[in-house]
C-alpha cells in the first residue's frame, strides 16, 4: 500500500502543471568590440609600442655584448683542454675556466634581470590601459542600449552596424593619449628593503 501511495503521488507530481514559472528574458542587445584593433592602433598604444620596441632591441644589444666575448674565451679553453688529451688542466687553465664560468653566470643574471624588467614594463602598460578600457566598454552598454559587449574575435560573423571600436577606440585616445613605460610599480625598486642579517 505503501508503494502504491508512493506512484500515485508520482503520478499526480507529473500532471501537475509547474508552479514555479522561468524567469523571461529580454532580448539581448549585442554589440561587438575588437580589443585587437584597439590595441593596435590606440595613441597610447602605438607610443608603448614603440619604447617597448626599443627597450627590446637594447636587451638583444646587450646580450650580443655580453655573448661574443664568451662564447670567444669557450672556444680558446675548448682547443687548450682538447690539446691536453685528456689529462687534467693545469692551475692557471682551471683558474681560466672558473673565470669564464662567472662571468657567464653574472651575464645571465644580468640578462635575467633586464628580461624580468621588459616583461615588468609590458604589464604595466597593459594594466594601464585595460583600467581605462574597461570602464569604457561598460559605459557603452548605457550608452548604446546594448546588454552584451563581446570581444569581435568570439563571433562568427557580425553586421557593422553592431561594432562600437571606433567609439571605444576615440574614448581611449581622449581619455589616455599616453601611459608610463616603465616596469609595475612594486618592481620599480627592487631589492629595496632587504631583511638584516643577524
Amino acid at each position: 500500500m505503501n508503494t502504491a501511495f508512493k506512484a500515485a503521488l508520482a503520478a499526480l507530481a507529473l500532471a501537475a502543471p509547474a508552479t514555479v514559472s522561468a524567469q523571461r528574458l529580454s532580448p539581448a542587445v549585442v554589440a561587438v568590440v575588437d580589443t585587437d584593433r584597439i590595441l593596435r592602433e590606440c595613441t597610447a598604444c602605438r607610443a608603448a609600442q614603440t619604447q617597448l620596441q626599443s627597450q627590446v632591441t637594447a636587451l638583444q644589444t646587450r646580450q650580443q655584448q655580453l655573448a661574443t666575448p664568451l662564447q670567444t674565451e669557450a672556444q680558446s679553453l675548448q682547443t687548450a683542454v682538447n690539446a691536453l688529451q685528456g689529462k687534467q688542466p693545469d692551475a692557471a687553465l682551471q683558474g681560466r675556466i672558473t673565470s669564464l664560468q662567472q662571468r657567464q653566470n653574472q651575464a645571465n643574471q644580468e640578462l635575467g634581470r633586464q628580461e624580468q624588467t621588459l616583461r615588468s614594463t609590458q604589464a604595466h602598460v597593459v594594466q594601464q590601459i585595460n583600467q581605462r578600457l574597461g570602464p569604457i566598454i561598460n559605459a557603452q552598454l548605457a550608452a548604446t542600449g546594448a546588454t552584451v559587449i563581446i570581444e569581435r574575435g568570439a563571433a562568427l560573423a557580425i553586421a557593422p552596424s553592431i561594432d562600437i571600436t571606433n567609439t571605444v577606440l576615440a574614448a581611449l585616445n581622449q581619455q589616455l593619449p599616453s601611459v608610463s613605460v616603465t616596469p609595475l610599480p612594486q618592481q620599480a625598486q627592487p631589492n629595496q628593503q632587504q631583511p638584516q642579517s643577524r
